[in-house]
Formats: structure tokens, sequence, C-alpha cells
């Protein structure tokens, strides 16, 4: 958005604390910064406050702006189907109209009496698919013969220090069962790619078959062959390239505890979500260990069918995502400010 134009007032990195242990060491300061962004748009008073993702930051944002007499929209539905549905009281109070991204979302809302559309997801226009290998392999500078597995841990910092360690213990436990395997490791941004630079060189046994790289991690995505990946947006932009992954994630034991019992599905990974199937493995907390998620990626890299019937399922949820969003949102925003 910067690079459009946009004046940005504060860095995303404001807002990037996850969990509930967590968020409330940093509570004092997300009120004081949600205080001085709403004085902010009050005395602006634009036509239309769009809240981008964010819920537990921004509905009750739009709440307030709501009651002033600006209208509210929200792009990005929070996961009322995965947990916490009592969310969808606050939603009402506080949005006009929801833009929603997955194609199971809008019966939910309209049962709340939350008016609504699906837009499509906007990964699945970003990423056009299908796509080659060899392109990807050759920008990278991998061997077209090589087998690849990409390493996604994640692009917060928190989730670096719960996932990155045993990211790379997977690697090396994979690279001692199969010497000829590649790596590649995409960094989100400088500072996570300093971080993880300090981590491989602290590692005297990590392999030298990992390509550490600063972002390019849809490269990485259409280089590889299967991906160990942190549950997250990164594990829908795999399905979307049509690569088979191991899905994991680690998090504090109080947090885990907590959203563990809000849960309503078996499932974390939006890929198993949206196809509500085990298309993919998971490995949570504990059970996220080298020696599992290795031997998981091992399997997926030894059954070729079974491959393909993953690449089938990927294709067909790619399909359903693909709704031009940018344009459908666009449209449902104007007709919003022209009924106002």
């Amino acid at each position: 958005m910067e690079a459009e134009g946009f004046e940005s007032w504060w860095s995303i990195e404001a807002l990037s604390v996850r969990g509930y242990v967590e968020v409330l060491r940093e509570y004092p300061r997300l009120l004081r910064l949600r205080r001085d962004l709403r004085e902010r748009v009050l005395a602006w008073r634009p036509d239309l406050f769009l809240g981008v993702d964010a819920p537990d930051f921004n509905l009750e944002l739009e709440r307030r702006l709501r009651a002033a007499g600006i209208p509210t929209a929200h792009f990005i539905g929070p996961s009322v189907w995965a947990w916490r549905r009592e969310r969808l009281g606050r939603i009402r109070d506080a949005v006009d109209h929801m833009l929603l991204v997955f194609p199971f979302e809008p019966p939910l809302y309209a049962a709340a009496g939350i008016p609504a559309s699906y837009v499509g997801h906007p990964l699945a226009d970003a990423i056009p698919g299908p796509h080659t290998r060899a392109s990807a392999r050759r920008d990278l500078g991998l061997p077209d013969s090589a087998t690849v597995v990409a390493l996604l841990p994640g692009s917060r910092a928190a989730e670096l220090r719960s996932m990155a360690a045993v990211f790379l213990d997977t690697a090396d436990w994979l690279a001692r069962q199969r010497p000829g395997l590649r790596f590649v490791l995409p960094a989100a941004g400088e500072h996570r790619y300093r971080s993880l630079r300090a981590m491989l060189a602290a590692r005297p046994d990590a392999p030298a078959s990992v390509l550490l790289t600063e972002g390019r991690s849809h490269e990485a995505l259409a280089a590889c062959d299967t991906a160990l990946v942190a549950s997250g947006t990164a594990t829908l932009e795999t399905a979307l390239f049509r690569r088979p992954m191991v899905i994991a994630y680690r998090m504090p034991a109080l947090s885990y505890l907590i959203m563990r019992r809000m849960g309503y599905l078996p499932w974390i990974g939006l890929p198993n979500i949206l196809c509500q199937d085990w298309v993919v493995p998971e490995f949570i907390q504990s059970a996220a260990s080298a020696p599992a998620m290795g031997a998981a990626l091992l399997a997926q890299l030894d059954d070729p069918a079974g491959r393909e019937r993953i690449t089938s399922r990927f294709e067909a949820l790619h399909h359903s995502l693909r709704q031009d969003c940018a344009t459908r949102c666009a449209e449902v925003l104007g007709d919003l400010m022209t009924r106002r």
C-alpha cells in the first residue's frame, strides 16, 4: 500500500502479536494505538472505514466509528467457523458489510443477520498457476534434477522463536536420511533473514544444502517437491502452488490450551479446513518433532500417486477461490458508499 502512495501512520509490526498471554503483555500499548487511530479517523471523517483482518483490534474500532456515523466494512472474516463463534454478535454491532474470502462462510453470516459478500481470496488471483519447477529452480540456482524441500517456519518473530529451530532440526534429520536433498528457506524480510542466518551460522551440523533467501517464498514454493510449513496463510499459498506439504505449529503452552478448548474443527491448516479432509498431515505442539515431520515429508516424496491426489485437490480448491477478489471488493464497497 505504501508503494501505491498510501501514507502509513504506524508500521504493521505494531500489530504483529499472537496468542493470549503474549497479547496481555502488549495490551496497554495496543489500546493506546487503537485510541489514537480512532481519534484520527473521527477527525478525518472518511466516507468509509475498511478494516483489514486483525479482528481483535479492528472490530472494537469499527464499532465505535460506526456509532459515530462512519460506515464500516471489514475484509476477511474472523475464523468464527473454527473457534470463538460468539464474535458474530460483535461483528453485527461493528460492521455494515463483511467481505468474505471462503465460499462456506456466507451462510454463517446470513444466519447471524450480518450483510456479507463472498469475494474470493486475493492469493488465488495473485498465484495464477500452474507453476513449473524448472524456471523457479533456475532463478534460485537450484539443480533441475534435485529433490527440493521448502521450509517456511513463519513470518513473525514469535513464530521463528517457536518454529525455526525444529524446522532446521527436520532439515538435519532429512539430510541424514537422504544426503542428496536440497532445502530452500525463504525469510520474510531483512530482519527475519538476519535472524535465520544467525541461527544457521550457530548450527555447526546445519546442512550445507539449505539455501536461505530474503523473500522469494513464491519462488521457493514453485521450485519445491514438498514443503514443511507453519500453520497460517503460508499453508494456503502452498496449496495454491499445488504442492504437497506437512503443516506444523508450536506456541506457548497456556495459549495453546486456551485455543484448543475453544476450537470446533479437527484441523488447524487452512488447506485441510477448506477441503474438509485430512489432505496433508498436521503436527501440533510436542508432536511437531524432527523425526515425525521428516518421516511424513519422506512419505510424500516416495508416493507419486499420493502427490498427484493432493495436487488434484488443491487445483479444485484454487478454482473455487479465484473470483477476481479486488474487483469484487471494489464493487461491493462502491455500492455500500452509494447507498449511504
